[in-house]
């Protein structure tokens, strides 16, 4: 005897876990989340659609559609097979997460854990009020234990960096764990080492900007430019008033690059010039000293028997 379910299209229900809309929908392109709940309607009923069909039913072209399927395979939300793909139970990739021995920390574990202080777990509810509307995913307690062991935050850091990804519109872990990664990095523990931090972030923003509007650049400065005016500023402990010395520099070069301004920057540090006066005082000492090694190279070429050529040339002989 074969038992069917008479199921209307005009009233039936496609069911979305709350997994996907927790987990993996912030993070997912609109496209892509596009693609998905269609391919949630038709696996429920077990239709069959070439990725052409997908691409006219969703009205996508159909490289973004083969695009969402690479993007679930990787995120580990469907699996690839030779006819296609299974779209995974999220409940249960959840719980086998969670629940595996030795991989991970079941969230009852991670709230015990979390309880030994009582200022972890005031701040853990908290951010599950503030930025989750009172359901935070239990695989976050797993992550926010592990930011806590790894990083060794104070409470407030945490709460801090789960407000900045908030404010930045990216509340998902790659992002989290990238701007925790970076926090540790500079070794950021308490909220004074934040707002140190913050200050100088702050600062090297400032310069940039400055930077780009004396240079006559409009386009937003590159990751590896950045990284320059971030080693002036944070490492030098150089402001505009130097680093504006060295874009002077830059005048007589048709397209100066920040290669160039680095070269001129580090050798100033290099010989331990902290302040503008010193880097002036140090730029005209080496302006007179080179003039005279030129009026004195002029003078003396003349009278260089073959005795001599050994002293020829006068720049390195005057730099001893």
């Amino acid at each position: 005897m074969k038992i069917e379910k008479n199921a209307s299209l005009l009233l039936g229900d496609t069911e979305v876990s709350d997994i996907f809309i927790n987990e993996y929908l912030t993070e997912a392109d609109g496209d892509f989340v596009k693609v998905y709940l269609y391919c949630l309607f038709l696996a429920k009923h077990n239709k069959d659609i070439a990725l052409v069909d997908l691409s006219k039913k969703t009205g996508l072209q159909l490289d973004r559609v083969k695009a969402a399927i690479e993007y679930f395979n990787k995120v580990g939300i469907t699996i690839p097979t030779e006819r296609g793909i299974i779209l995974c139970d999220l409940k249960e990739k959840e719980v086998n997460r969670l629940y595996t021995p030795k991989l991970s920390t079941s969230p009852e574990d991670a709230v015990e854990k979390l309880n030994r202080n009582q200022k972890r777990t005031s701040v853990i509810n908290a951010i599950n009020n503030a930025f989750f509307q009172g359901i935070m995913s239990p695989a976050w307690y797993n992550d926010i234990a592990t930011i806590f062991d790894k990083y060794n935050f104070d409470e407030e850091v945490v709460y801090s960096l789960f407000n900045y990804c908030y404010d930045k519109r990216a509340l998902h872990k790659n992002y989290l764990f990238t701007v925790a990664e970076a926090w540790g990095l500079n070794k950021i523990q308490t909220m004074s080492d934040l707002d140190v931090y913050y200050q100088k972030y702050e600062k090297c923003n400032k310069l940039k900007k400055s930077i780009s509007k004396k240079l006559g650049i409009t386009r937003k400065l590159t990751e590896y430019e950045e990284a320059y005016v971030d080693k002036w500023c944070i490492e030098f402990g150089y402001d505009m008033d130097i680093i504006e010395v060295a874009l002077k520099k830059t005048t007589s070069k048709t397209n100066p690059s920040f290669e160039y301004i680095n070269k001129i920057i580090c050798s100033w540090s290099e010989k331990g010039l902290k302040s503008k006066d010193e880097i002036l005082k140090y730029i005209e000492q080496t302006k007179t000293k080179n003039e005279f090694i030129k009026n004195n190279k002029t003078a003396t070429s003349a009278y260089v028997n073959p005795e001599q050529k050994e002293f020829n040339d006068l720049d390195k002989f005057y730099a001893n």
